[in-house]
Parts: structure tokens; sequence; C-alpha cells
């Protein structure tokens, strides 16, 4: 019980994380868009979190009090972390990011935080994960107070674009499952490292196929500071995402980290000045997230 409420509290932290790194990735596609397409923009950012994590890992070192030593079915283990590198942290990448490109912000964000809904479908067929009336409930406040801060379901238009996201935003959640069956038996750290280090290498691969590298030339100081300011905040939310994946059912990680539609939303008002969003959507999202602690935390105490 007490090791489901720190994943839930560290589910919490990472979409306070998240909320801040869709804020201040919305600057750093902005200034590299001088000099490069998103694509190339989202390879470096993960290959500068793939290095952090690959650093801090090292420093870390293999101590793990509360998991057993990593040597159960290395073979399928390392199967697979390739897998979570395709399907986690290479594919969908660049297919947000190009369906980002033709695609509306608020159509890519909702369709993003559908997430949580392909999740359960999984995580309840595969991981055998419950989902009560009470979070079935929540994941609904969540997904409706997501509709209103997107002004409505039916002004989501499914364009080339919107596809491509909805694809990235699948493979995500099929992602999150294999993610909570390999974290039975490989450290957070490790899963984090093969995710940004392994889909890295495929997206510079293909970087290279394409010719996306040819104008980094004129790549200045502030372009490499927004990579390194980025690829800091992703590498937090990996490393905080799959700590609490490790303790918490996907289900309610995921939830959670609709939250930081809110931190997002805040961050664009008090720093940019962009007018506040809808208050009942985000009054619906904060409660959602809250009343899904809470099904949970019911749940825990009246036994398996």
């Amino acid at each position: 019980m007490q090791r489901r409420d720190t994943g839930l509290l560290m589910a919490a932290l990472a979409a306070l994380i998240s909320g801040v790194s869709v804020f201040v990735n919305g600057y750093g596609v902005r200034v590299w868009a001088e000099v490069s397409d998103p694509t190339t923009y989202t390879t470096l950012k993960n290959a500068g979190a793939a290095l952090i994590l690959l650093v801090t890992a090292g420093l870390v070192g293999r101590r793990r009090s509360d998991r057993a030593p990593e040597v159960v079915e290395p073979r399928r283990n390392r199967i697979g972390l390739g897998v979570v590198a395709v399907v986690g942290g290479s594919v969908p990448f660049v297919l947000f990011f190009e369906g980002l490109a033709l695609a509306t912000s608020t159509d890519a964000a909702f369709i993003h935080k559908t997430l949580v809904i392909w999740v359960i479908v999984l995580a309840t067929v595969l991981l055998h994960e419950r989902v009560g009336l009470l979070q079935l409930g929540a994941v609904a406040l969540l997904l409706v107070g997501q509709a209103v801060l997107s002004g409505g379901v039916d002004q989501v238009s499914l364009g080339p674009g919107e596809w491509m996201i909805l694809a990235a935003t699948i493979l995500w959640a099929i992602e999150t499952v294999i993610a909570k069956r390999l974290l039975v038996t490989v450290s957070p750290p490790t899963l984090a490292v093969a995710r940004m280090a392994g889909g890295a290498a495929l997206l510079i691969g293909y970087g290279l196929i394409r010719g996306a590298f040819s104008t980094l030339g004129e790549v200045t100081a502030l372009h490499l500071g927004w990579i390194a300011l980025t690829a800091v905040t992703l590498a937090c939310y990996v490393w905080t995402w799959y700590a609490a994946l490790s303790r918490a059912p996907a289900v309610d990680v995921t939830a959670v980290l609709v939250g930081g539609a809110v931190i997002t939303a805040l961050l664009e008002t008090g720093i940019r000045g962009v007018e506040l969003p809808p208050v009942a959507g985000l009054a619906l999202v904060a409660t959602g997230v809250v009343l899904l602690m809470m099904a949970r935390a019911r749940q825990l105490t009246s036994g398996p």
C-alpha cells in the first residue's frame, strides 16, 4: 500500500514536470523553427536527455533497495528494452512532432490525452489491472475537462496530422504496458536509459537518411541552450514516470499525468500572458486527478 501511494505521488510529480516540459518545449520548437524541422529538434533533444540519463544512471549505480537483482530472463529483458526504444523512444516522437506541424495544438493536446483510454483497454486485458467505478468516473472527468480545454470534441478534426498524433498516442500506450511488465525485473533507470538512448540512436539514423542535419551549421548558442533545457525536463520526466510506473498501476499513473495540462495552462497564462483556458475545464481535470487518487486509496484499503 505504501509503495503504491509513493507511486501515485511520483506520478503527480511526473505530471508537474510534464506540464513544465510542454510549456518549455513550446518555446524550444518555435526557436528551432528558424534553423530546422520538428523531427531534428526532437532528435537532438532526446539525444541530450539520453546522455543525461546515462550519466545519472552511472552515478546512481546498481543500488536498488526495493527490487530483485536484474538477472531474471536477461534475453527477454534485452528484447523488451529494444521494443521500448522503438515504440516509445523513437517512432512515436517522429509521428507526434511531424503531426504537430500539420495539426492544431488544441486538437493535438486532446488526442494525446486520450492516452489514458488506450492504457485502460490494454492494462485491463494484458495486465489484469482492476478499474473500479470511481476510477472510471475520474477518467471521465479528466477527458471531459480536457475536451473543455480544447474547445469541445466537436471541434476536433481528423486530418493527416491528427491521425499521426493518434498513432503516436497508441504506440505510447503500448509502451506503457510493455514497460510495466519489464519493470518487474528491470530498474526504472535502466529502462529510462534504454528508451531514450536506443530511441535517440534510431532517430539519429533516420535523420541521417533524410539529410535532416544539413542546416546545423546555422545553430547558435541560443538554440543549443533550448536543447539543453528541454533535454533536462525530458530526462526528469522519463525517470520519474518509470519510477511511478514501477510502483503504481499503469491506469492510475497515466490518468494522473493528465493533470499536467493544468500546469501548462497556468504557466502559459502567468508567463506568456495567454488568455486562461476555461476554468471549468481546469477544475474538471484537477477534480479528476484528486478523485482518482481517492479511488485508488479506497481500493487499497478494501483489500484485493
